[in-house]
């Protein structure tokens, strides 16, 4: 990477690492404040439409009332007649231009001022739907002012009725002025419940987040440190679980990140020791080759087994970065007897007479199994060590000490089956089964055996696992598939065979 590049990124990631919360009133909970005082406001509007259109009808009522009450004193002085000057005092307390009272089918003015020409808009009180009467409120709202209405209804319960012709000034304004009021009342009952909600919800919520927040941020800037982990609350509320979660989640990144850093310092010493073996295994190689030529038997019958273990670790040490890379070499398959193998793995084996381990192998004699041979015997060596280790450092009351190796072939599937009868696996290993490092079945063990192993069979397109059985020990199963075979190699060799 480019320095100045490097310094960028250094600098981006310094800046995402000491980004600062958003103030109070910038965050979430001045969001919240804010909304909680919006949708308050949307819900004093949805009230106050149909306040302010009964506020008008209560209104009209009131002027009705006065009017009413005025009427009946004026028709109980009849035959007399006001004089002017009583009809207009008589109209300037009601607020009207003119009294009609409606009596026995008949209508009659009581009082009256200038009688206008014409009437704008009529109302009648005697039944008033709610939409009707939102349309009205809204109708002098907006257009009222310097109009003349007729308004009529009746006089309590009885068949009497009143009816007044008036401006809609004194209407509006008094509609206007609750308007105002509604309006300011609804400011201030927004603002006390949004304050009351924004207190709560960033004691309960707020605060917390940011709790989480600033955790996350602390942990990034340092990962390996152990105080950094979050410190989660006990409570049983959606935040508290996801506190508990990170906390679990940083300490387990934390032991990754430290499980990381032990395996790249476990690389290079392996990569240390690999060149230094290399050599003296060199060196190894060319005694052997000498002893081969020594005219004694019994460096002759050993000498083959000893050259071929030293050539395998030769083999081993050139290929033991490959696990560093995550991938082993590709397998070079052939068909080869699986019993002459078996052989191979029970003389490396060397299991000590006197440890009563038996060493059982039930294969026929002409399975041919189509695998790379080095890697196929990894495999099965590591099972068989991991077994054979296992039963040696029991403490020897099982009757029976036994490892069984036994295979077939359905089709073109070989089964190959490691058994033993062996205090078999702790539940730790069997759920870290075939992980590196955490699925060793003994202590001091690394897993790295039957992750290897793992990672051959998968080349070859098999499977392996671990078989549940009801008795005492541990059965893993192998199953490898024959190459599948091209139309032009089955042509060939049908030829030859002709």
């Amino acid at each position: 990477m480019d320095p100045v590049d490097e310094q960028n990124s250094t600098k981006e990631t310094g800046e995402a690492t000491t980004e600062r919360a958003a103030g109070m009133f910038t965050g979430l909970s001045g969001k919240l404040l804010w909304l909680t005082v919006v949708f308050i406001m949307f819900a004093e509007v949805l009230i106050f439409v149909p306040s302010v259109a009964n506020m008008r009808l209560r209104w009209l009522e009131d002027r009705l009332n006065t009017a009413a009450a005025a009427a009946i004193v004026i028709d109980g002085l009849q035959p007399i007649e006001l004089p002017r000057a009583l009809q207009k005092e008589t109209l300037e307390a009601t607020g009207t231009k003119a009294i009609v009272l409606r009596k026995d089918g008949t209508s009659r003015l009581l009082a009256m001022s200038s009688m206008p020409t014409s009437v704008d808009e009529q109302y009648d009180l005697t039944s008033v739907t709610p939409l009707t009467a939102i349309r009205d409120a809204l109708d002098t709202l907006i257009f009222g002012g310097g109009r003349i209405i007729r308004v009529f209804g009746p006089v309590g319960d009885t068949n009497t009725g009143v009816e007044v012709v008036l401006k809609d000034n004194n209407l509006r304004k008094a509609m206007f002025a609750y308007a105002r009021n509604v309006f300011f009342l609804s400011i201030l009952i927004s603002l006390f419940t949004a304050t009351l909600i924004f207190f709560a919800i960033n004691r309960m919520m707020i605060v917390p987040i940011r709790r989480l927040t600033g955790s996350m941020q602390e942990f990034s800037s340092d990962p390996d440190d152990p105080e950094r982990v979050f410190k989660a609350d006990s409570g049983r509320d959606e935040l508290s679980v996801a506190g508990r979660h990170l906390s679990a989640m940083q300490a387990q990144l934390q032991k990754t990140l430290k499980q990381q850093k032990n395996l790249a310092a476990l690389g290079l010493a392996v990569s240390k020791i690999n060149h230094d073996m290399r050599n003296i295994l060199a060196s190894a190689q060319l005694m052997s080759d000498r002893l081969v030529r020594v005219d004694d038997p019994m460096v002759k019958s050993f000498a083959p087994k000893l050259l071929r273990t030293i050539d395998r670790a030769v083999g081993y040490t050139n290929e033991v970065l490959s696990f560093g890379k995550a991938t082993e070499s590709a397998p070079r398959r052939r068909r080869l007897l699986l019993g002459d193998l078996m052989q191979e793995v029970k003389d490396i084996l060397a299991i000590d007479p006197e440890s009563d381990i038996e060493f059982l192998e039930q294969i026929p004699n002409d399975l041919e199994v189509d695998a790379d041979g080095e890697q196929l015997f990894r495999i099965i060596y590591n099972l068989c060590r991991n077994a054979y280790q296992a039963m040696a450092a029991s403490d020897g009351e099982d009757p029976l000490r036994r490892i069984t190796v036994s295979a077939n072939r359905m089709g073109s599937v070989v089964s190959i089956t490691v058994d033993d009868t062996g205090p078999g696996m702790p539940q730790k290993a069997k759920q870290n089964l075939f992980t590196a490092f955490r699925g060793a079945a003994r202590s001091g063990g690394t897993g790295l055996g039957l992750a290897i192993a793992r990672e051959l069979v998968l080349a070859h397109g098999g499977t392996i696992a671990l078989v549940e059985k009801p008795a005492a020990g541990t059965q893993f199963r192998i199953e490898i598939p024959d190459r599948p075979v091209s139309l032009n190699d089955y042509r060939s060799r049908t030829r030859h065979e002709k």
